[in-house]
């Protein structure tokens, strides 16, 4: 797994005022726990992006006052009207134990189902693993190619060597979902509709809004909805 660098400086006092005080200079104020102390520091806002801002997971080398701290960033906090970060919390790692933390997925192909018209949902943009850190990896990598319309990828169907699934195993990681319309079906309607001479006199008005509210009735029927530290 990558390593990202985060230099910090202790915090000589807690709090919320302080706190206020640190974000006013552009800091952060951090928090290290899960060692054999609890360290407060603040960082540079500035200097925070690369480890906030993306969908990549990284082990943090952690350097409060030259004194280096091996460790995963377990929570953030963010400001709940401009989004700026206000606090971190970071788990100290234990050598020789294992931690969890969330990994990215990576799919990997192209399903067979796409290729026939199927549609691809990724219900699970990251799964929850435990093992030891020094064998993370940096995605966790799901070959979709032989996937079919109807096929599934649940969590318990995966496997990584030396790491712990920790999510439900029946949950459903990605799957492919037949199209709005059957292969074939399409053309088939397009050609009656490009042939009327051949089904005989035309529908009467009251005949044509019939079917039409017939029509809005089933899309109806058939249409569904799917439905995360206080700061210091």
């Amino acid at each position: 797994m990558k390593t990202v660098e985060i230099k910090g400086t202790l915090r000589k006092e807690t709090g919320k005022k302080f706190s206020k005080k640190l974000r006013k200079e552009g800091n952060v104020p951090g928090v290290l726990y899960g060692g054999k102390e609890i360290i407060h520091f603040h960082t540079p806002e500035l200097g925070i992006k690369k480890l906030v801002f993306t969908p990549d997971v990284y082990l943090v080398k952690l350097d409060v006052e030259g004194k280096i701290y091996d460790a995963i960033l377990q929570d953030i906090q963010f400001h709940p009207v401009t989004d700026r970060v206000i606090h971190l919390d970071f788990k100290e790692i234990v050598s020789g134990t294992d931690e969890i933390i969330n990994v990215p997925v990576k799919l990997v192909g192209s399903a067979k189902g796409v290729l026939d018209g199927g549609r691809l949902r990724l219900r699970r943009r990251k799964l929850k693993i435990k093992g030891l850190p020094a064998k993370f990896p940096d995605v966790i990598e799901i070959d979709i190619t032989n996937m079919e319309i109807g096929d599934t990828i649940k969590v318990g169907e995966i496997e990584y060597e030396g790491m712990e699934m920790l999510d439900p195993h029946a949950s459903m990681v990605v799957a492919v979902a037949s199209g709005r319309i059957a292969k074939g079906m399409e053309e088939a309607v397009i050609e009656e509709v490009a042939a009327p001479e051949e089904a005989g006199e035309a529908a009467s008005p009251e005949e044509a809004a019939e079917e039409a509210a017939k029509g809005e009735a089933g899309d109806s029927d058939a249409a569904k909805a799917e439905g995360e530290k206080k700061e210091e």
